[in-house]
């Protein structure tokens, strides 16, 4: 059972962390720049942890940018406000975000006139079919090596769909359920303590209201765990926090 947990939980964080580090805070809003070489590693660290659920960048990219210019009306790729249930949305988001992947769909040069992560290989390799299944077999192995009963098979199905999971509960919950702090126009919310437990992904309302803030937590008793992760890694020179957007913090944290 410990190895189980152990598992699970491992690719829970390090699956998440690269999907609010990589996919978001860089890929779609630029909050940091990197050299080639670091930008490389986190790329392949992306598909890495998030294995057969692997998400492009650039398609990821542009699909954000449309949900902040978009949020919560009929033209949002994915908000809770026009779906039944939680499923129906990710099947929306799934097919416009395979559209923009596969070229039948083109988006507005507004939010592709700043640049996105794009490493065609990569992406041909992590997005093949073959290998998303080779990732689904490597979880069944490890289930069936270490599970000590059927039920835990249950879990199964959350790290196959892993990366789309997690996107699912932040839109669904994050615009649905918890306190909003400032008016933005859209029904994006704050979830606390579960921001903190989805790495800073669930301080919605924050992060609509200062889209381009690196620290998506705003508040004394909010606690963004992805931005001191951020901090250390400017610190020692791997990436470089802009610095507008580090003022910006600094301001709204002196008021």
């Amino acid at each position: 059972m410990t190895a189980i947990l152990i598992f699970f939980f491992a690719h829970w964080f390090l699956s998440l962390f690269f999907h609010t580090f990589f996919l978001h805070r860089y890929a779609s809003h630029q909050m940091y720049t990197t050299n080639k070489f670091w930008e490389k590693v986190f790329y392949f660290s992306t598909w890495f942890f998030q294995g057969s659920s692997y998400l492009v960048p650039r398609a990821y990219g542009v699909m954000h940018r449309m949900h902040h210019e978009f949020s919560d009306t009929e033209e949002d790729p994915h908000s809770p406000h026009f779906f039944k249930d939680v499923w129906s949305m990710m099947v929306h988001t799934r097919k416009m975000y395979n559209d923009f992947l596969n070229g039948k769909r083109v988006a507005a040069e507004e939010f592709t006139k700043d640049p996105l992560p794009v490493w065609n290989a990569m992406d041909k390799f992590g997005d093949h079919n073959i290998t998303r299944l080779v990732w689904m077999g490597i979880y069944i192995g490890y289930y069936v090596a270490f599970a000590p009963s059927f039920w835990w098979y249950l879990l199964l199905p959350i790290h196959f769909l892993m990366g789309p999971v997690q996107g699912a509960v932040v839109n669904w919950c994050g615009h649905k359920y918890g306190y909003h702090s400032f008016d933005n126009g859209d029904h994006s919310r704050n979830t606390s303590p579960w921001g903190i437990l989805l790495l800073g992904e669930l301080f919605q309302n924050n992060h609509h209201k200062f889209k381009d803030s690196p620290n998506f937590a705003k508040k004394w008793f909010e606690l963004d765990p992805t931005y001191p992760v951020m901090r250390l890694m400017h610190w020692v020179g791997i990436i470089k926090i802009k610095p507008k957007e580090a003022k910006v913090v600094s301001m709204k944290a002196a008021a």
